[in-house]
């Protein structure tokens, strides 16, 4: 006799991802808030866009210069007068030295740590490194002004007599090393830390299968780095590098301490002087009018937007990349 079970009971259907859970009260809890952490960091950067945009507004309604193009900063004169040209210049190339000089020799650290390093060195060696990231910005300040610039001075003559035929090192002005170039070597010094924590930890995650396989079929270490490493590491150094980015253009009391402060432009990058949003922020907070606190808060602004950019093109790099991983797997 056939036994049929046309009768029975349906299976429960699995949950979707992102539902509401199995109905616990822990587990309704939890996603309540979680929910709500997301919904309430969303709302602060709403309202931090928002302030710094209505003080801005205030100051750049009475500037009588081109806000992005003017070198001068004087908000207290008649008429107010000041840009962020000097600023963004400052920053953004101060930024691209640091992560010239941090980013290769953070991988190439990170890479040493998980895959070359004996264990018994490798453990200190992170230790060190993750100390490193945890020192305040004002101690690598004071090191940088009391050291990093005396002993800079040695390296900016020895640039200016072999590499001065290209411009940018050629140093045309007499004074110690308080300049963008400075402040680059000190920015990468401290980036340096955060970009090979997180790229370390990145690359201990890489399948040990992979690598295994990689060396049965005869590859060397180089090539095991080459080929299943780094692919796989990709998305997240450039993770940690945009890290470290956010880091250099924001950073406040080190830049401070070490540069030599002026609103001019120059290509010269051993000449002292320069600036960036955050050292001018700093620097001109306190005597500065309400006008000025405005401006200040417009050049802020500046800084905030340019944050979010380069936070927002490096997630779109790696969504990117993981697509293509994904489509030609």
């Amino acid at each position: 006799m056939a036994i049929t079970t046309d009768n029975a009971p349906a299976p429960p259907a699995a949950k979707k991802p992102g539902s509401a859970g199995t109905g616990r009260a822990g587990d309704k809890i939890f996603l309540g808030l979680s929910r709500g952490s997301g919904i309430l960091l969303l709302v602060i950067m709403a309202s931090i866009a928002v302030f710094l945009t209505y003080r801005a507004s205030l100051a750049l309604s009475v500037n009588e210069g081109n806000f992005l193009t003017t070198f001068d900063w004087n908000p207290a004169g008649d008429p107010p007068t000041f840009g962020i040209a000097v600023l963004l210049f400052g920053t953004i190339v101060s930024s691209v030295i640091a992560m010239v000089i941090a980013v290769p020799i953070a991988v190439g650290i990170a890479l040493f740590i998980s895959h070359y390093a004996p264990r018994r060195l490798a453990a200190p060696l992170a230790y060190v490194v993750d100390l490193l990231a945890a020192v305040p910005s004002i101690i690598y300040g004071i090191w940088g002004a009391l050291f990093l610039v005396p002993y800079l001075e040695g390296l900016n003559l020895w640039l200016d007599e072999f590499l001065g035929w290209t411009y940018v090192f050629e140093k045309t002005e007499i004074g110690v090393a308080r300049s963008l170039f400075t402040v680059g070597i000190l920015l990468a010094i401290m980036i340096l830390p955060i970009v090979t924590s997180v790229s370390r930890e990145v690359f201990l995650q890489v399948p040990r299968m992979n690598e295994e396989a990689a060396l049965a079929l005869g590859a060397t270490r180089w090539e095991v780095i080459r080929l299943s490493v780094l692919p796989f590491g990709r998305s997240g150094v450039i993770s940690a590098s945009m890290l470290g980015l956010g880091r250099a253009l924001g950073e406040t009391m080190a830049v401070a301490t070490v540069l030599s402060p002026s609103f001019v432009i120059s290509l010269h990058l051993l000449n002292p002087g320069g600036g960036t949003f955050a050292q001018n922020i700093a620097a001109k907070f306190d005597e500065a009018n309400e006008l000025g606190r405005d401006a200040l808060i417009a050049s802020g602004l500046v800084l905030f937007v340019l944050t979010l950019l380069v936070n927002g093109a490096a997630r779109l790099i790696i969504a990117r990349r993981k697509e293509y991983s994904g489509a030609n797997a």
